[in-house]
C-alpha cells in the first residue's frame, strides 16, 4: 500500500530531518524518538542548553517555573511551555511550539509552530506545522480493549502493532476545543475538525468534519 506523505506533510518545520522518508508509515518513527534527539544535540553543539537531566530548549525558548520534564526532550528556538505544562519523555519538538498550562506531551514529533495552549494531552502522536488543538482537545493513544491499534487509510486497515499509538496530524490541522481524537486518527493537512467532536478513522485532507455523520470540503475565504 503507497502511503503519501504529501496528504499531511510538507516538511516544513520538521524536526527530524529526513526521517520521514526512511520509513514506510510516519508512526514507525516514534519508537526512534530519543535516538532522533541524540543525534540533534550531537550534531549542533552549542545550540541548545540543557535544562533538566536529557532536556535541552533552544534559543529564546521560554520554560516557566512550574513546568515539569521527563527526558529525553528537545525544543527548538523560540518556543513556549508555560506553567504546569507537563513533558513526560521522548518529545523532539521543533521551532515556535507552544505547550501551554497542564498540558502533557508524551512519545511525540512536534513540527514547528505546533501549539498545544489549553489542559491537552497528546501522547505517540506526529503533529505537522502549525497544528492546533483547542482548549480540552485530546489525542487518545490507548484503546479501552488494550488491543494493538489499527489505522484505516484508503479504505485499507494497517495493523500497526502498537499498544499505545495517537494520531498523525498534517500540517495546518486546527482541532476544536474538547474533541477526542480516538487511538489511529489520521488527519490531512489543513482539515478542520469541530467542537465536542470524537475523531476516529481517517479524515482526508482541507475537509470540515462537522461531526461523524457530516463532512463537507473546506473552502477558505
Amino acid at each position: 500500500m503507497l502511503w503519501k506523505n504529501n496528504a499531511f506533510f510538507s516538511l516544513e518545520g520538521c524536526p527530524c530531518g529526513e526521517g520521514l522518508t526512511q520509513v514506510q508509515y510516519p508512526w514507525e518513527l516514534l519508537a526512534r524518538v530519543a535516538d532522533l534527539i541524540h543525534e540533534r544535540v550531537q550534531q549542533n553543539p552549542g545550540k541548545y542548553r540543557q535544562i533538566a537531566p536529557g532536556v535541552w530548549v533552544g534559543a529564546r525558548t521560554q520554560v516557566a517555573d512550574t513546568a515539569r520534564f521527563y527526558g529525553p526532550a528537545i525544543f527548538g528556538d523560540d518556543c513556549e511551555i508555560r506553567p504546569n505544562a507537563f513533558v513526560r519523555g521522548h518529545v523532539l519538538a521543533g521551532d515556535g511550539v507552544v505547550l501551554g498550562n497542564a498540558s502533557e506531551v508524551k512519545q511525540a514529533i512536534l513540527f514547528s509552530k505546533v501549539q498545544l495552549p489549553h489542559f491537552n494531552y497528546v501522547g505517540d502522536s506526529i503533529l505537522g506545522y502549525g497544528a492546533h488543538l483547542g482548549a480540552g482537545a485530546i489525542v487518545s493513544n490507548f484503546k479501552s480493549t488494550k488491543e494493538p491499534v489499527k489505522v484505516l487509510w484508503n479504505g485499507e486497515v494497517i495493523e500497526t502493532g502498537l499498544r499505545k499509538f495517537g494520531a498523525i496530524l498534517g500540517d495546518g490541522v486546527e482541532v476544536g476545543c474538547n474533541a477526542v481524537l480516538n487511538p489511529g486518527t489520521l488527519i490531512g493537512m489543513g482539515t478542520i475538525i469541530y467542537p465536542l467532536t470524537s475523531v476516529r478513522g481517517s479524515i482526508p485532507a482541507r475537509m470540515i468534519l462537522k461531526s461523524n455523520e457530516e463532512m463537507v470540503p473546506y473552502l477558505p475565504k
